[in-house]
């Protein structure tokens, strides 16, 4: 098979000096997140609206949810509730720069697509429906009924509606969610990819088949009152970091805090949390870990396994460490698992997690020594071939102690975007169940498809092969966001339409279909005025809070429509004989949500339940220690463990985020964290594994990938940096490395794109 075409553009920012590499020996947020903030605000410009926002975020009375991570709300009524990553967000969508008719009549997309993805977004807000035009090879403006009949005549021109597919980023608002789903499923399809079909998915089936449900069950009072927190592949300072408070408290309290990552990052170390002025005064930092592992990558479920087996052999002599009660009233599969455990020797254990036996035995007494404890992971676990089979090993160790269905303890999966679990609740489901269709079949008075539609992977196959001619993007930058780049941009290009319903210019706007439009919506942070008046959204956070969000800034333009309004102009046109209330929906967010209250279980009373201060929390079933599997038990696993040792010669690689970026935003080519200043190009190494290939620090290096299917893909010219990672392992940014992941490599378990578990070579470059 040929190698695919190179990337044809850089992703961050010209560096404006030389690369530069040093050792991050300083705490977590602190004085350099409020140092980084103010950078922020003054270069746009937001000296004013800037620090309101900051006042507004994340607060019930008024205020609106942080668009980033989807890390819970405060529940003491804290003023400052707030992160470094999260102010960036918000002033990058509030900035006072403008993409209007004249930008895009000045620059034809060819050229556009030769800038850098920072340069697109960096452009400013997008303010009015655009079509691309062939013949000018530009954008040109369109009216917003042009635009709709654009879509609706694509929609009702197919002879099949799973010829297209509704993409959904984890921005989305619940309301907007809702008639989102609906409209696709009127029109008749499931093929409703999300984000989650790259990130969690994993998560989702694992807990769906071992507790009957596909969420965590802990919330953040869990978090507050746990003895032993265990943090597995989440690099918390970038991705959550408001953890970090939690995290914090924690260790203030005498509870113990494990952190399982390759790298040891940040957060895993120490922190000043900046609300806490008199820590930042006296540049008082609190340790956010007692005991810090390195796994190699992927053997994170060999390590869960070592510590289950302790257990088990610890309870031979001190019956304590096992709860025997609890297994035995509210588990299925436990001697099995047992067995198993006694089966695998130690020194399979050892060589699969990449550590010693005392390094799982110490986490394991921190685990018996805790009568409550939580385990939380990322995407650090998910994005390999057997992601399902670890989660379920959390579950399985949690089982063994009863840390279920009691005050602080309990699985916690950390949602990387605002709502993309609620995205999922509100029916983003191309595996939807019959009892959710059955339901809103009654609720909405339409006939769903019962069939399974095409997930992420599956619709850019079906995109190149051809059979999907229509997509429609709610948000996000999917040309980037999706794996194995050339592979994703030539099946973009094989469509007849792609919609991309957006707040800024980026890169899925030059990577377009045949026919395109570019759709601008409100951002989170304005007012969206409908004729009932100015409206608000609801979101859930990733503990199953649901609350609402309510803009405070005028719209970027007059021109923008809010998310669900978009939706429902859309669905106006696609289906013009459809019954449902498109118009008087969009008047009115509470007739939404009175129609969602009777859909969506655990929905019930919604308009007031959502009101009340902080919302509500979705109840979950296992949490009362009731489990919807087929035996009503919670089920423990019996997965084997896979091999996940790189064969000789070859490196495991895993993508990942910089500090300086949210997903595919890039804010600068700097990563403090890390070190790292004025580079993104570049792979992380252990010093020996590059001693033996003879690569110098610093050097430049070829990557190439080998793919399940044995085709190869190539970055060149990558700089080597030396960092504390385990022998055989590697790791580098993303989106610039989701070429080296190949399209058909996905888990068979999860169908996720396994983009933390990359076989790769490494070596000195070309004429380096």
């Amino acid at each position: 098979m040929p190698s695919p075409e190179p990337l044809e553009h850089r992703v961050g920012p010209a560096p404006d000096a030389a690369p530069r590499v040093r050792p991050y020996h300083h705490p977590a947020a602190g004085w350099g997140a409020a140092k980084s903030v103010t950078r922020v605000l003054v270069e746009e410009r937001e000296l004013v609206d800037g620090p309101r926002a900051i006042m507004r975020m994340n607060h019930e009375n008024g205020g609106f949810d942080c668009p980033g991570c989807a890390w819970p709300d405060d529940t003491k009524g804290l003023r400052l509730d707030i992160c470094e990553n999260g102010i960036k967000h918000v002033t990058w969508e509030m900035t006072r720069k403008r993409v209007d008719r004249a930008f895009f009549a000045a620059h034809s997309v060819t050229e556009l697509a030769g800038w850098s993805d920072h340069d697109l977004e960096n452009q400013g807000r997008l303010t009015e429906p655009m079509a691309y035009d062939p013949e000018s090879d530009r954008y040109v403006p369109i009216s917003w009924k042009e635009a709709f009949e654009v879509v609706g005549a694509a929609l009702r021109g197919l002879d099949d509606p799973n010829r297209a597919s509704f993409y959904t980023s984890g921005r989305l608002g619940n309301e907007a969610t809702f008639l989102y789903q609906l409209m696709a499923r009127e029109l008749g399809t499931n093929n409703l990819p999300d984000c989650s079909n790259m990130c969690h998915e994993a998560s989702g089936r694992a807990l769906q088949a071992a507790l009957g449900t596909g969420k965590g069950t802990v919330d953040l009072k869990d978090w507050e009152s746990a003895d032993a927190l265990f943090i597995l592949g989440v690099n918390a300072a970038s991705n959550a970091p408001r953890m970090l408070t939690a995290l914090a408290e924690a260790e203030r309290r005498g509870a113990q805090i494990v952190h399982v990552n390759p790298l040891v990052e940040a957060a895993a170390t120490r922190t000043i949390v900046p609300h806490e002025f008199l820590d930042m005064a006296l540049l008082k930092s609190t340790r956010t870990s007692t005991l810090n592992l390195q796994p190699r990558i992927g053997g994170d479920m060999a390590l869960l396994r070592g510590m289950a087996k302790a257990v088990l052999e610890q309870s031979a002599s001190d019956p304590r460490a096992l709860d025997a009660t609890f297994v035995e009233r509210h588990t299925a599969g436990f001697e099995e698992y047992r067995a198993l455990c006694a089966a695998t020797p130690w020194e399979e254990l050892e060589r699969q997690s990449g550590l010693s036996r005392a390094d799982i035995l110490r986490a394991a007494r921190v685990y018996t020594e805790a009568d409550r404890s939580i385990v939380s992971w990322c995407l650090g676990l998910t994005q390999h071939e057997h992601g399902v089979d670890t989660v379920r090993e959390i579950v399985n160790l949690l089982l063994l102690r009863g840390n279920l269905g009691r005050e602080g303890a309990g699985p916690s999966p950390v949602r990387g975007h605002s709502n993309v679990q609620g995205n999922r609740t509100c029916g983003i489901d191309h595996r939807p169940t019959a009892a959710f269709l059955d339901r809103l079949a009654d609720a909405c008075g339409i006939d769903p498809p019962r069939e399974h539609g095409l997930d992420t992977v599956r619709t850019i196959q079906a995109m190149r092969d051809g059979e999907v001619k229509v997509f429609v993007a709610m948000g996000g930058n999917f040309a980037l966001a999706a794996p194995d780049t050339p592979a994703t941009y030539a099946a973009l290009r094989s469509c007849d339409l792609t919609v991309q319903v957006s707040t800024k210019l980026n890169r899925s706007h030059v990577v377009h279909g045949r026919a395109a439009l570019i759709l601008p919506c409100l951002g989170r942070t304005e007012k969206d005025h409908q004729r009932k008046g100015v409206q608000r959204t609801s979101v859930e956070d990733s503990m199953s809070m649901v609350h609402l969000s309510l803009g405070m800034k005028r719209p970027a333009s007059p021109h923008l429509l809010s998310e669900p309004a978009i939706v429902a102009g859309m669905a106006r046109a696609a289906l013009p004989d459809s019954e449902t209330p498109w118009d008087w929906y969009i008047e009115d967010y509470d007739r939404i949500r009175d129609t969602m209250a009777v859909a969506l279980d655990g929905f019930e009373d919604f308009n007031r339940r959502v009101r009340l201060p902080l919302g509500f929390r979705i109840k979950q079933p296992a949490r009362e220690l009731v489990f919807l599997t087929p035996s009503g038990r919670a089920e423990f696993s019996t997965a084997a463990l896979p091999d996940v040792v790189p064969e000789p010669g070859t490196l495991a690689l895993g993508t990942m985020r910089s500090h300086d970026q949210w997903n595919t935003t890039i804010y600068s080519d700097d990563d403090r964290y890390r070190g790292v200043k004025n580079l993104r190009t570049l792979v992380f190494m252990n010093r020996a594994d590059m001693r033996e290939r003879g690569i110098a620090d610093m050097g430049a290096v070829d990557i190439t990938s080998t793919a399940k299917d044995g085709s190869h893909r190539y970055l060149k010219g990558y700089t080597a940096v030396p960092y504390d990672i385990p022998r055989g392992c590697a790791a580098g940014y993303m989106p610039e490395m989701n070429v080296l992941c190949a399209l058909g490599d996905y888990s068979t378990q999860s169908d996720q794109p396994i983009m933390k578990h990359v076989k790769v070579t490494i070596v000195p470059a070309a004429g380096g």
